[in-house]
């Protein structure tokens, strides 16, 4: 069973393959029929149908064969092809005694003509056939007008009609369910696109940060350092400490930043929760440590904050210092502020500016440009800083300002709001 099962798929899909093929198949199947139909009588004897008790003449024959040639060409001219078989079926009406079944023919060309255009083609051709093949067998037939054959021709062509019409409808609606799929697929498809980039971008904000914090930390300290050891090597030994502890939580975050990378069969890596504003004073104590005096205030500690929020003020106050730190000068005094003003948070950086002192040269681009008078306008043209925090404060949908400040120094201002754009972690 399997293997017969087999072959009529292949079969199948030869055929499929070869429409042109198949319309011939159906060509000589409809004729064979029509001949076996015009040898039968359905009246009989009077009780019942005989067959053999009368034969087609050569003219029923010249038409039957006509009809069934012409559904050779069916799919490519269908409408043609129905007035062709209708044509010779009134003839056979007209002409023939007895009379063979042509309209069996024309029957086979209103379905092709009924499932290869719309419905109300399909109702407009569909009753003119009716009609005309009914009337041509009810007026030219050698029986009377009532009798079943009549009816039968009625009935068959209105079948037809239905019978194409459904598979118009079917087929119609599977190429719907398919395109409907396709393009969900295609929608899914751009939506995982799209979650890629934005999460490589999220990965490479993070590293930003993480990098350009922790090497301008390590850069001051192995500086003072270099310039101490000489003369006072307890200083030096501090410094080396410090610069021990931030080479330590750069490689600490950034293994954290990098396993999120990791797939699922890879071996899991240790990782720490992502940092925010409840670790902010460890934070300023390594600036603190570099020698850039910090001071805080805050009223948000009772408050809530969404995951990403929490880290992007995080970030923002991160990036903001390492900028000051790395451009603002040696004395340069700064000012964190993270105050909850109704649905918002806003996190403000300030700083004096300073002095300049002998801080990264203008190769140094990890950093954004920071105009004033420590830090020219076109200082570091490559770095991203500023640009992070302004993907990073839209991408929760905040706003971010910064500028000098009147008199010297410069500001970066953040508003979060407390609740993201997909309602995480709603805030009362």
């Amino acid at each position: 069973m399997p293997a017969q099962g087999n072959a009529l798929t292949r079969c199948r899909d030869r055929l499929r393959a070869h429409p042109l093929a198949f319309d011939a198949l159906l060509a000589t199947a409809v004729l064979g029929a029509m001949v076996l139909g015009s040898f039968a009588d359905p009246h009989g004897d009077g009780s019942g149908p005989t067959f053999g008790t009368r034969t087609p003449g050569p003219g029923s024959v010249l038409l039957m064969v006509v009809g069934a040639a012409a559904l050779v060409a069916r799919r490519r001219a269908p409408k043609q092809v129905l007035a062709c078989t209708g044509a010779v079926t009134v003839a056979e009406f007209v002409a023939g005694d007895p009379a063979a079944p042509v309209a069996m023919s024309a029957v086979v060309a209103l379905y092709t003509v009924a499932s290869r255009t719309d419905r109300p083609t399909t109702w407009r051709v569909g009753l003119a056939t009716m009609t005309v093949l009914t009337a041509a067998a009810m007026f030219f037939g050698s029986a009377p007008w009532y009798t079943q054959e009549n009816l039968g021709v009625f009935a068959w062509t209105g079948m037809a009609a239905a019978a194409g019409d459904a598979v118009r409808s079917r087929r119609a609606f599977v190429d719907a369910i398919r395109e409907r799929a396709e393009r969900a697929e295609r929608t899914r498809e751009e939506e995982a696109r799209r979650r890629v980039a934005e999460e490589r971008l999220r990965i490479a904000r993070d590293l930003h940060d993480v990098v350009a914090h922790h090497i301008a930390l390590v850069n001051v300290q192995a500086g003072v350092a270099a310039h101490v050891m000489d003369r006072r090597p307890d200083q030096a030994k501090e410094a080396l400490a410090h610069v021990r502890d931030a080479s330590r939580s750069a490689l600490d975050e950034l293994r954290a930043t990098v396993g999120l990378l990791r797939q699922s069969g890879d071996p899991e890596a240790p990782t720490e929760p992502a940092p925010g504003l409840a670790v902010l004073d460890d934070l300023l104590d390594t600036f603190r440590h570099a020698g850039l005096p910090v001071r805080l205030a805050r009223t948000d500690q009772d408050t809530h904050l969404p995951a990403a929020v929490d880290l992007a003020a995080y970030r923002i106050v991160q990036e903001a210092l390492t900028n000051v730190r790395k451009h603002a000068g040696t004395d340069a005094t700064a000012e964190v502020s993270v105050l909850r003003v109704g649905r918002t948070i806003e996190v403000t950086v300030l700083d004096d500016g300073g002095t300049p002192g002998p801080g990264p040269g203008p190769a140094d681009s990890t950093a954004a440009p920071r105009p004033g008078p420590a830090a020219p306008a076109d200082r570091a043209p490559g770095g991203h800083g500023l640009l992070g925090m302004r993907e990073r404060v839209a991408a929760i949908g905040g706003a971010l300002s910064t500028g000098p400040r009147y008199g010297g120094g410069f500001r970066v201002q953040a508003i979060l709001p407390l609740t993201t754009r997909s309602g995480e972690d709603l805030v009362p």
